[in-house]
């Protein structure tokens, strides 16, 4: 720090230098060695009268720098702006020394608000410019001594780098659309074989236009063996597109490693990374980033240079980013798995995922308007009782287009609650999609209710193996709800859910002191599902084993 003059300094942690002169102040200040000048303002204003202007810190900024009169035209500028401009722009205004256009600002006339003793931010376009094509300008009003006319302090900064970026960006989105915004019916005609070939021409394409990358392999994860298996490749050579990698943190190359953690890996040095396993015959580095679709690992994508260093962290930022892109188009195409029946599968369960809390809300509400209306009106009744077989009908329908969808050769995974049906009281709507998708996977039929006063109305006109229910339902505690259940239906498997949320009504222990047997922590793990439907029912009087869960 710099300081002029006597001006006081208390407590301050700083390596200070004094100048007792303006002369040694801008001596001092013209190495441009200081991060803060201190002096009073009558003194400082001396040093930026116009004939020192030029021996000053303001000289040795990196952006352009100008001082603009009231009119808006240069008074006074740095040699950054002066490069920008191509010569001296003295006398002339601002944007057009600087031959630009405003793109966009605070304010419809940026100077008269500075004017006003506002700052004002704006950004310019130079499209003729060699350099700093994207200027970002900051206009601070400056007031001089009593009398003076005010000026203006422009402050302008080449952003073209920082627009280039999100031009890429931008690109890199629009590649992704593009890629995922393809014919169903044309692909549905398209064999797998053909569906690959136009997933890695676009690939090829987007990632040597926009990431300018000529070596790459894409691999998928199959979730059932932990194989990453050979989508595409282009560069790579013969044993290294035909070789067999799982993921695994070790022996498996990097890309069984991104597979394995989920994180991107930069390999600088492929003669010295223990990890790196030769994919092309020249790569001295490689670049590996997973492919994520919904929270999962479903692949990887690597990419290779011939070069030490020659990937950094703009690199890895773009390719991760397009790798999402990547997983989207792969799910567009019906490619997250190596076999058909899998992607049928993937399919079918998607379907039943988005149409599940639909068509519970349909159940739910004609269960209630059946406890309503079933001795008053017969005819409401009958209409209800069809929207309800209706609104099972669809997924019936959907789980048997699964089945004839898939080959009878199909392994999927054990369907340990074939059968069982299940009613799910659960006022999230991202839980009960979750139980939704782990119930049906194991085989089971599954319904939800928002609100236990819903789920007992189901419960009076639908038989149900097994209730899970939340400990704290928005209308009903957890502990009424359980005994209500209990009444209505004796025999019925009943097992709370919780997310160790404080239990202030103490439901659990006064359902465990009345039989309740088991508890099931969110996000639900399919051992205890299976042991809380399967298990035995003790009679209702019974009291529950001690740390049984």
């Amino acid at each position: 720090m710099l300081v002029l003059g006597s001006v006081p300094c208390f407590s301050v942690v700083a390596q200070l230098q004094t100048a007792e002169t303006i002369d040694a102040a801008a001596e001092a200040i013209a190495p441009g060695h200081f991060d803060a000048i201190l002096a009073e303002p009558a003194i400082f204003a001396k040093l930026l009268d116009e004939s020192r202007r030029d021996s000053v810190i303001l000289s040795f900024a990196d952006r352009g720098l100008a001082v603009l009169d009231s009119l808006g035209e240069i008074t006074w500028c740095n040699a950054v702006l002066t490069e920008w401009c191509g010569g001296p722009p003295m006398g002339r205004s601002l944007f057009g020394a600087l031959r630009s256009k405003v793109l966009a600002a605070d304010t419809a006339d940026p100077l008269e608000l500075a004017r006003r003793n506002h700052a004002v931010s704006l950004r310019l376009h130079r499209p003729d410019a060699a350099v700093a094509e994207y200027v970002e300008v900051r206009l601070q009003p400056l007031r001089g001594p009593t009398g003076t006319a005010p000026q203006i302090l422009a402050m302008c900064r080449d952003v073209s780098a920082e627009v280039d970026q999100q031009r890429k960006l931008d690109a890199l989105h629009q590649a992704g659309r593009e890629m995922s915004d393809l014919d169903v019916s044309q692909l549905s005609e398209m064999s797998e074989p053909e569906r690959v070939a136009l997933l890695k021409h676009n690939l090829r394409r987007y990632i040597r236009d926009l990431l300018k990358y000529d070596t790459i392999e894409v691999r998928l994860l199959d979730r059932r063996t932990g194989e990453l298996k050979p989508l595409l490749e282009d560069g790579m050579t013969r044993e290294a597109a035909g070789r067999t990698l799982f993921a695994r943190p070790e022996k498996n190359g990097v890309t069984g490693y991104v597979a394995h953690t989920g994180r991107s890996y930069l390999c600088p040095d492929a003669t010295t990374d223990p990890h790196y396993l030769q994919g092309a015959s020249d790569a001295l580095s490689s670049m590996t980033v997973p492919l994520i679709s919904g929270d999962e690992v479903v692949g990887t994508l690597n990419v290779e240079s011939p070069r030490p260093n020659g990937f950094g962290p703009d690199d890895l930022q773009f390719t991760e980013l397009f790798s999402r892109e990547i997983a989207s188009a792969l799910h567009t195409l019906d490619l997250l798995s190596a076999q058909q029946s899998c992607a049928v599968s993937q399919s079918i369960g998607q379907v039943s995922r988005e149409i599940a809390l639909p068509v519970d809300d349909v159940l739910a509400s004609a269960a209630v308007l059946l406890k309503k209306f079933h001795s008053d009106d017969p005819e409401v009744t009958q209409h209800l009782r069809r929207i309800v077989a209706s609104a099972r009908l669809v997924k019936d329908c959907v789980r048997k287009v699964g089945r004839q969808a898939l080959p009878h050769e199909s392994v999927g995974e054990p369907q340990l609650l074939h059968g069982k049906r299940i009613l799910i009281i659960e006022q999230d709507e991202r839980m009960r999609k979750s139980a939704h998708l782990l119930l049906e996977r194991m085989g089971a039929e599954s319904e939800s209710a928002a609100t236990a006063a819903e789920a007992l109305c189901m419960l009076a006109d639908s038989a149900y193996d097994a209730v899970f229910t939340e400990v704290r339902p928005q209308d009903l505690s957890g502990y009424e709800t359980f005994t209500r259940i209990r009444e209505m239906c004796p025999g019925i498997r009943i097992a709370m859910t919780t997310g160790y949320g404080y239990d202030a009504a103490h439901s659990l222990v006064k359902a465990r002191m009345d039989g309740l047997r088991h508890v099931l922590f969110k996000p639900f793990k399919q051992d205890q599902v299976v042991n809380a439907v399967l298990a035995s029912v003790p009679p209702p009087s019974a009291p529950a084993p001690a740390g049984t869960f």
